[in-house]
């Protein structure tokens, strides 16, 4: 009987939570148009003002707006178009789309910020895990990742404002959030009916939103529980075993802060996109970059901003943990991905 598969790409999605997955399948039976002024509109209005609360919650967002979106690719547009910001090439494509890119990134994964009121700057990057230290009056920041693995508060971090989504943290796909601090002056990019305080038109999706609301409380739940210290655990159990694999692997991001789950390895004279492929075949899902751009054969412009050459940054791969990993399989894991690395270097000799 062969092994069961493990997921160990929580940094693409997780697995829906089953707090979010009550709460969407009791929005399902709400009928009413949250614009709607009747009961039924009231209830439906009502479900999602608790989940906007819930979000502002798990973030430290209290007295900050919440936006529902589509994702964080909407909020990154909403946020982020005809601003004239600057970003590093480390960000995601989606924020680094609206962007001048060309911040200074260091060996270290850290990026130089000469003006926060024009930058947008991720707090987490979701392929080597690195977190940055944001400066004060930053204008965006990219919170997808570290939202529900990292404490931290929006309203310490002196930002203007921040894009969550709901699939990172075990909440349905397809639902997002633009959260702003008062104040903040935000043109539409979606105009009609002038839902979400008339900063994103279009009929609020109920289910998707109730969904994101539980996930969040249970998320920030897990998060003061200390469910993500044992992850850390485990992922540095995972980066010791596969540094001792015998081969020169590098593990970027060592010894900097990083996410608590986060592993990035490259192995020289592997490619990454082998690497993943040899692993699903032996049970195991990794990644060898952002899921956004991982389909797309190329180096990782992340690691090559870093400094790494093109052959290492196409020489890596992503393991990304979550609190349903096992130590078993992380060791499991390691003790495959050595053997198989062993095999690729013997035949390319």
């Amino acid at each position: 009987m062969s092994a069961a598969r493990v997921y160990l790409d929580w940094n693409a999605t997780t697995q829906l939570r089953p707090e979010a997955r009550a709460a969407m399948s009791a929005a399902m039976d709400v009928v009413g148009n949250p614009s709607s002024v009747h009961a039924e509109g009231r209830a439906a209005k009502a479900l999602v003002e608790r989940a906007r609360a819930q979000v502002a919650a798990a973030l430290g967002a209290e007295g900050a707006d919440i936006v529902f979106t589509s994702g964080a690719t909407e909020a990154a547009a909403l946020a982020c178009a005809g601003r004239g910001l600057v970003c590093a090439a480390v960000e995601h494509e989606a924020v680094a789309a609206w962007c001048e890119v060309g911040l200074p990134v260091a060996a270290d994964g850290a990026v130089t910020v000469a003006d926060p009121a024009r930058t947008a700057l991720q707090l987490a990057n979701s392929e080597t895990g690195i977190v940055q230290a944001l400066p004060a009056g930053l204008a965006v920041s990219d919170l997808t990742q570290a939202f529900g693995k990292r404490p931290f508060a929006f309203n310490w971090l002196d930002c203007a404002m921040g894009l969550v989504s709901a699939h990172k943290l075990g909440g349905p796909k397809g639902i997002g959030a633009l959260v702003l601090r008062q104040g903040i002056d935000l043109q539409a990019q979606l105009r009609g009916g002038g839902q979400e305080m008339g900063r994103r038109a279009g009929t609020e999706n109920l289910i998707g939103i109730a969904g994101f609301g539980a996930a969040a409380e249970a998320a920030a739940r897990d998060l003061a529980d200390g469910i993500w210290e044992e992850v850390a655990e485990f992922r540095n159990i995972l980066e010791m075993a596969l540094s001792a694999s015998g081969f020169e692997t590098i593990s970027v991001g060592k010894g900097a802060d990083r996410l608590p789950n986060t592993l990035c390895v490259i192995a020289p004279g592997w490619k990454g996109e082998t690497q993943v492929m040899a692993m699903d075949l032996a049970g195991f899902a990794v990644s060898a970059g952002s899921a956004c751009s991982s389909g797309k054969v190329r180096a990782s412009k992340v690691l090559r901003a870093m400094g790494f050459d093109e052959g290492q940054a196409g020489q890596a791969i992503r393991i990304s943990l979550g609190p349903g990993v096992a130590k078993d399989d992380v060791l499991r894991f390691a003790d495959v991905w050595t053997k198989a690395y062993a095999k690729a270097r013997a035949r390319a000799t």
